[in-house]
C-alpha cells in the first residue's frame, strides 16, 4: 500500500498504470473485500483518471497528498456523520483525550442532518461557563459556516492553544437569531466522577464521561462515601455525559449486575458482533436501590449504562429522552501515523432496542428548567462530603431548582419505607 501511495504521487504514473497497481493491491486483500462486486474497479479507474487530470490540468499545481486525503474525508463524510480520517496530530490528539486530557473550549459535538449539534458541554471548561447547552447548534466557527464542514474538520477548529479566543455562532430553540459567544480556549482536564451525600445514607454519584480511570475513580468515591455511614440508595448521574470508552461503559454497569446482558453490539463482520454479559458478583457491596438521572445530553456510553440498568430492573430512570448516539466507532491506526475512526456496528440494549437516533426514554419523565450543577472544581470526595456538611442551606436550594434530582431522591426514599413496611417471610 505504501508503495500505491507513492505511484500515486508521482506525476508522470499513467492512470491505467495506477488503476491495474490498485487492482493487485485489491486482489490481495482478504476475501471478503476480494469478492466485491466487479464494478468498484471501475470506480477506482475513474477516480484514478480524475486525479490525473486533476494533476495535469488544474490552473494551479495541485499537491497530490492534499487531495488525496480530502478525497478520503469526502468518502467518509458520505457514510455517517462520525466516520473520519485523522491526521497524525488529530490521532495523537484523540488518543491524549481517552487519557483525559486535552486542550480546547470542552464540549462533545455530533451531527444531525448535517447540522453541527452540542452534545453536551463538560462541567467547569470555557464552554460550560460561557453557557452553552445540549441540543445548541453551532452554525459558524470564526464566522465561517458550519454547512459543509466534517466532524472532525469542527473538532480541529474548535480546539487550539490555551488563551487563545474562538468565536462560535450559536443558534438555540426559541432564539430568534443567532448569538456569536467568544470563548478562550483552555486545557480540559476531564475528571469524570463526582461524590457527595445528599442526605445521611443517599448518594449523589456524576459521572461526567467515561475515560479510562473512570470505573476505579468511581470505586474509590463510593468506598470515602461509604466510610460515612450504610448507602441506602444512590443517585447515578449521568446528565450532560456524552459518553467515551465502551469498557468503561460496561465495567460501570457490571458493579450493580449478578448476571444479564449489558450491552451488545451488531456490525457487518463477524468480530463486530458482540455480547457483554455481567459477571456473578462475589460481594453485596452495591445492592442498594438506584435511579439513574439522563437528559438530552447523555449519549453514547452513559446510554449503555442507562439502559443495561433499567433492562436488567436493576434501576428506574428519571430525566428526559437522551441523545441517541448509538453507533460504535472503531480506532484504526494507519502506518503513517494517521488513524481512521470508522462506524463498524451500532449498540443495542439488553431487550434488544438500538440506541442510534432513538436514545433512551425515561421511566419517570421529568423536565428541569435549568438543570443546575456544582461550578465549584472537582475535590478529592472526603473534601465534598466535609464541605457539604457545612452547606445544607445551598443543598436545599439546589434541591429546589433541580427538579429532577429531588425526584430522585423522594423516590429513592419511598423505596426504603416501601422495603422497610414490607412483611418478611418466615
Amino acid at each position: 500500500m505504501k508503495k500505491l501511495l507513492k505511484l500515486l504521487t508521482q506525476a508522470t504514473v499513467p492512470a491505467l498504470g495506477v488503476f491495474l497497481l490498485i487492482a493487485l493491491v485489491a486482489w490481495q486483500l482478504p476475501h471478503s473485500r476480494a469478492a466485491e462486486p466487479e464494478n468498484t474497479y471501475q470506480h477506482l479507474e475513474t477516480f484514478v483518471n480524475v486525479l490525473h487530470l486533476i494533476q495535469q490540468s488544474h490552473v494551479d499545481e495541485v499537491d497530490i497528498e492534499t487531495a488525496i486525503q480530502g478525497a478520503i474525508r469526502g468518502m467518509l463524510n458520505s457514510l455517517d456523520p462520525h466516520s473520519s480520517f485523522l491526521p497524525a496530530d488529530d490521532f495523537k490528539e484523540l488518543q491524549m483525550e481517552t487519557k483525559g486530557i486535552f486542550t480546547g473550549i470542552g464540549i462533545e459535538i455530533s451531527m444531525r442532518d448535517r447540522v453541527l449539534i452540542v452534545v453536551s458541554p463538560i462541567e467547569s471548561t470555557p464552554a460550560y461557563k460561557q453557557g452553552l447547552q445540549a441540543g445548541d447548534r453551532i452554525l459558524r466557527i470564526d464566522g465561517e459556516s458550519t454547512q459543509d464542514i466534517s466532524l472532525m474538520e469542527a473538532v480541529s477548529k474548535l480546539r487550539g492553544p490555551k488563551g487563545s479566543e474562538v468565536i462560535v455562532g450559536i443558534h438555540r430553540e426559541g432564539w430568534q437569531e443567532i448569538r456569536d459567544i467568544t470563548i478562550v480556549r483552555d486545557l480540559i482536564p476531564i475528571h469524570s466522577v463526582k461524590a457527595r451525600l445528599l442526605e445521611p445514607g443517599y448518594a449523589h454519584i456524576r459521572i461526567s464521561n467515561f475515560q479510562a480511570k473512570t470505573t476505579g475513580d468511581f470505586q474509590a468515591a463510593f468506598n470515602d462515601l461509604q466510610n460515612e455511614g450504610e448507602i441506602k440508595g444512590l443517585i447515578l448521574d449521568l446528565r450532560n455525559n456524552p459518553g467515551g470508552l465502551l469498557s468503561q461503559a460496561v465495567q460501570i454497569a457490571d458493579l450493580f449486575l449478578d448476571q444479564g446482558v449489558i450491552v451488545s453490539t451488531r456490525g457487518r463482520i463477524r468480530e463486530q458482533n458482540m455480547l457483554f454479559e455481567a459477571r456473578t458478583a462475589d460481594d453485596l457491596v452495591y445492592r442498594f436501590p438506584i435511579v439513574v438521572l439522563v437528559n438530552k445530553g447523555s449519549a453514547s456510553a452513559s446510554e449503555i449504562v442507562a439502559g443495561a440498568l433499567r433492562d436488567n430492573r436493576r434501576a428506574i430512570i428519571i430525566g428526559t429522552p437522551t441523545f441517541g448516539k448509538g453507533s460504535v466507532q472503531t480506532i484504526i491506526p494507519l502506518e503513517d501515523g494517521a488513524g481512521l475512526r470508522l462506524t463498524t456496528a451500532r449498540y443495542y440494549t439488553p431487550s434488544g432496542v438500538a440506541i442510534q437516533a432513538q436514545g433512551i426514554i425515561p421511566d419517570v419523565e421529568v423536565h428541569n428548567e435549568k438543570v443546575r450543577h456544582d461550578q465549584e472544581s472537582v475535590h478529592p470526595p472526603s473534601r465534598v462530603i466535609k464541605e457539604q456538611k457545612k452547606n445544607d442551606n445551598d443543598l436545599a436550594e439546589e434541591l429546589a431548582q433541580d427538579r429532577q434530582l429531588q425526584t430522585a431522591l423522594m423516590l429513592l426514599k419511598g423505596i426504603n419505607v416501601f422495603d422497610s413496611d414490607r412483611p418478611v417471610s418466615q
